[in-house]
């Protein structure tokens, strides 16, 4: 929904297992998290802006959750490819740390991408193909609602 966002891939990363499958990664014995690989223009959108909108859409300052979802791969985690991407990974999180008034610390892990796998096709789109789901009503719909407020010069009309 991002301006300049061509593909968004729902997979897993950041853990040993080789091949994981979303019934092994949702147990928590792979160290895989749960991850998206965005594909973008960056002549459109520039990675600092999609990482300002990574940090403002959950929150990264609790360890091994994200809402409801808890375990090892529900983490914050940026998973990066190049020197340069982790340098802005880093600057952003410490200028959105050094902006927090309640003495909450960021977790985000910021660690080199091993390999990305791509999830099963039932979550790829999972939102869009199931918004009727309680999950999605509940949980996910009132993020994107969120992001569509809080950054909404960055997202598409």
């Amino acid at each position: 929904m991002l301006k300049g966002v061509e593909k968004v891939e729902s997979g897993y990363a950041g853990g040993a297992s080789k091949n994981p499958s979303y019934e092994q990664v949702s147990a928590g014995n792979t160290g895989h998290a749960e991850v998206i690989r965005v594909t973008y223009d960056p002549a459109v959108i520039t990675y600092e802006d999609l990482l300002t909108v990574f940090f403002g859409s959950h929150d990264p300052t609790t360890p091994n959750r994200q809402g409801a979802d808890v375990g090892e791969q529900y983490r914050s985690i940026i998973l990066y490819e190049t020197s340069e991407d982790k340098e802005t990974a880093e600057r952003v999180s410490k200028e959105i740390q050094e902006s927090l008034t309640d003495g909450s610390r960021i977790v985000t892990q910021i660690v080199p991408l091993g390999k990305f796998f791509p999830a099963e096709s039932y979550h790829q789109n999972y939102f869009r193909e199931n918004t009727s789901a309680p999950y999605c009503q509940i949980i996910i719909e009132p993020k994107i609602e969120k992001v569509k407020k809080r950054f909404a010069e960055l997202v598409k009309q």
